[in-house]
Formats: structure tokens, C-alpha cells, sequence
């Protein structure tokens, strides 16, 4: 069968419905991606790459990796697992010492990341409008995101998330080709493995920390498995579609990372620009496209950072509420398992969307200096969340053969030692 389109042409039915199946069907990766990318990786991979070049590559190539092996894991435990427990749930029936440190860690890390989220979407909208109040205009940004996940309008999420994403790609994606990236020198540092001599106002280490912390060891890895739920994948049955959306998700990520790395390298680093504020980074698209250049960076950068903050409002008030009703099960007896009939999912969601604000007040840390060092602190949860998973998600008795292979299990291990080095190593520079 086939039909006419507007413009006279005809179309086949059968392909275009699988492509409305097969877009539709991308929701949690988008949610997900979106959650994940925002001034962490905006700020952490320009900042990288203006002050290193392409040097410390390799880290944010190691970080994408432990991601997708981090996340699939979580999400085919939370599929696959033979008695419906939620990645909390997981953890918890480890012990009840996990469910104590997630609540604890995620109402810690869904304060501070909201917190540079609002921070620099406020001051992004204040740019666009011409209005210097920043403050003022992240209170408008928490009441927006208020108006839109308060009422728990996932496909209106959804929707606004794919056109979000879209845009910020589009803009970074064409200013980093224009700009004639070094293939050979991204090639170099992806397999160097090497920490440069500090330059700039931050560190190499911190940076390093900070990309791993933003990628790999990002609380807002658990998102994946709750918009699942939502989405209503809850069986085996789904494992392969969630595969392939996670792998898109990924995909989306390294082309934004990768973009974003090449603007720092091939056009703040040559002009000896140092990524102190959002307005250096939009002065990098004003050189290649002018006035134009500036709105559109302000416009994606605005974008992102409004999405993040939607995407970390909906998920972390999930992961919280989990945590706090494996510690008193009373809860989840009384309220079911849906999260949202539990009021202190309430209170959970206005917490990580208010408190934040105060970060946004005159006199607190730059923008950046936020972005940075709480991104950094991320790999603190990394050591617990790795390890934890390596146990739950090879237990037969709850896996079969869903448990994992010999390659997930070396990454996992990896992972574990990894952070713990990495946060020696910040620990001792930080106390000399």
C-alpha cells in the first residue's frame, strides 16, 4: 500500500510506520542522554579541550565505555531479574547499608547538580533577554520545570527532550566540523594515556576527575532503569530493545562530547581563550558565524541545561523514594510501587528543584568552578556503585543466564580500581 504525500509523492505506508514505531520507541535513551549530557559534559569537555587539546582524550573515551557497560548492566538486571526488583532493589538485597549510602548519595548529588544546572540556565536566559538577573531568572527556569514534571506529563517530556537534544547537536556538531578538528591528534590522545603539565586556572587531574565524574561515575546513570518503568519495559523481552536505545543514547553522546572537545581545541585553545564563563564559549561560535553564532550557543546552551534540570527533576525524586522505601518497607506496602502516590516523592522532587537555587545567589562559586568540582566529587559514589553491581549482577540465583560475561565483569573490576585510584591521587594533591 502506499498514499500521497503533500507534495505529490507517494510514500510507502508499511516504512513510514515503522519509522513512527521506531522514533517512538527511542523515549528512555533521549530521557536518559539528556540527563546525562548537560554543563557537566558542556563545560568539563571544553575546559579539557582548550586547556589540553586532544592530550586527555583517552579519559573521556574510557568514561563513554564504563557508561554503556555501567548502564546496560543496571538496566538488564533491573529487565531480567526474576523477582521484579528495581536497581535500588538490587542493591539493597545486598545489604541494607546500600539503600542507606543511595538515599544518602543521591539526595546529596540531585542538590548539587541541579544546582549548576539552574545556576547556568539562569544565567543563560538572562543573557538571551538582556536582563542581568541571573537569580531571578533561575527561580523562572525551577518554576517552569515545576509546571512541566510536577504533574508527571512523561510524553510531554519526551516530546520537548527530542527537540532539545536535536538543536544542541546540530549547534555543536556544525561548529566543530567548521573548525577542521585533527583527526591524528585525537587519535593520538585517545590512546596516550597520559595526564598533562597543569595549565589554565584548573588542573589536569581535576579535569580528568571531573570528565570521569560527569561520564562514568554520574549518579545520573541510575536514570536509565527508572524511565524504562515509565516507559513500561519491564521483561526480558525488552533487553534488546533497551540495548539498541541505550546504544543510541551513547552514540548521541559521543558525537556531543566529541564536539564540544574539538570547539575547546580548535578554537578556544588557538585563541587563548580560557572557558571561565558561558559567554567565552558563545564567543567561540560568534567567531565562525557572528551575532547568529552567539544566539545559537546561548539558545542550545539554554536548551540543554533546561532539559538536564527536567531530566534530573524526574528521575532522582524516583531513585530517592526506591531508597527510602527499601530502608522502610512499610512505605512500599502502603503506597504500592508506584513512586509518585508516595508524598514524600513530593517533598523528594521540590528538594532537588528548590534547594539548588541557593547556589545561585551572589557571592557562590562561579559557574564553572561548580560545574567542575561537582562533577569531580562524582567519582566518590563510583567505588560503591561498581563494586555493588559486580556482585548483584552475577548472582544466579536472581540472574541465570543473564548474569554477566567475563568482559563486563573486567570492566566493572576496572571501574572500581580506577575510581579509587583516581581518588587517591586527588586526595593527595588536594592535601599537598
Amino acid at each position: 500500500m502506499a498514499r500521497t504525500n503533500v507534495a505529490g509523492k507517494e510514500v510507502s505506508e508499511g516504512s513510514s510506520s515503522v519509522l513512527a514505531k521506531a522514533i517512538k520507541m527511542l523515549g528512555p535513551g533521549i530521557i536518559a542522554v539528556l540527563s546525562w549530557l548537560g554543563a557537566g559534559d558542556l563545560i568539563t569537555s571544553s575546559v579539557a579541550g582548550a586547556n589540553y587539546g586532544y592530550a586527555m582524550m583517552w579519559v573521556l573515551a574510557v568514561s563513554l565505555l564504563l557508561r554503556f557497560l555501567i548502564v546496560n548492566i543496571m538496566a538488564r538486571f533491573q529487565l531480567c531479574n526474576n523477582q521484579g526488583l528495581s536497581i535500588l532493589g538490587g542493591y539493597a538485597q545486598l545489604h541494607p547499608g546500600f539503600a542507606w549510602f543511595l538515599f544518602g548519595y543521591a539526595l546529596l548529588m540531585g542538590h548539587l547538580t541541579n544546582a549548576y544546572m539552574l545556576k547556568g540556565a539562569g544565567e543563560a536566559l538572562a543573557t538571551l533577554i538582556g536582563w542581568n538577573a541571573p537569580l531571578v531568572c533561575s527561580m523562572a527556569v525551577a518554576i517552569a520545570v515545576w509546571l512541566l514534571v510536577g504533574r508527571s506529563i512523561y510524553s510531554v517530556i519526551e516530546g520537548v527532550m527530542k527537540g532539545l537534544l536535536c538543536l544542541m547537536t546540530l549547534a555543536f556538531l556544525a561548529l566543530a566540523i567548521m573548525s577542521g578538528p585533527d583527526w591524528g591528534g585525537i587519535a593520538a590522545g585517545t590512546i596516550g594515556f597520559s595526564i598533562p603539565p597543569d595549565q589554565g586556572v584548573h588542573g589536569a587531574l581535576i579535569v580528568a576527575v571531573s570528565v570521569i565524574g560527569a561520564v562514568a561515575g554520574s549518579i545520573a546513570n541510575f536514570v536509565l532503569p527508572y524511565v524504562m518503568k515509565e516507559k513500561g519495559w519491564t521483561g526480558p523481552e525488552h533487553k534488546r530493545i533497551q540495548r539498541n536505545d541505550l546504544l543510541f543514547a551513547v552514540c548521541v553522546g559521543i558525537i556531543i562530547n566529541l564536539a564540544i572537545w574539538v570547539v575547546g581545541a580548535e578554537i578556544l585553545r588557538p585563541n587563548g581563550l580560557q572557558v571561565d564563563t558561558l559567554d567565552d564559549l558563545g564567543a567561540a561560535l560568534q567567531m565562525f558565524f557572528g551575532p547568529t553564532g552567539w544566539y545559537l550557543f546561548f539558545v542550545g546552551a539554554f536548551a540543554t541545561l533546561f532539559a538536564s534540570v527536567a531530566g534530573k527533576t524526574t528521575a532522582f525524586p524516583m531513585l530517592i523514594t526506591d531508597a527510602l522505601q527499601h530502608i522502610r518497607p512499610g512505605r512500599r506496602e502502603k503506597y504500592g510501587k508506584t513512586f509518585h502516590k508516595d508524598p514524600m516523592h513530593k517533598w523528594f522532587l521540590l528538594f532537588v528543584l528548590i534547594t539548588p537555587l541557593i547556589w545561585s545567589l551572589p557571592g557562590m562559586p562561579d559557574f564553572v568552578t561548580l560545574t567542575i568540582a561537582v562533577n569531580a566529587l562524582n567519582i566518590v559514589g563510583l567505588p560503591v556503585i561498581s563494586l555493588g553491581l559486580l556482585i548483584m549482577s552475577n548472582q544466579k540465583k536472581l540472574l541465570g543466564e543473564y548474569r554477566n560475561n567475563w568482559f563486563e565483569n573486567l570492566a566493572l573490576g576496572a571501574a572500581t580500581v580506577l575510581a579509587l585510584w583516581v581518588a587517591f591521587q586527588l586526595g593527595s594533591e588536594l592535601l599537598g
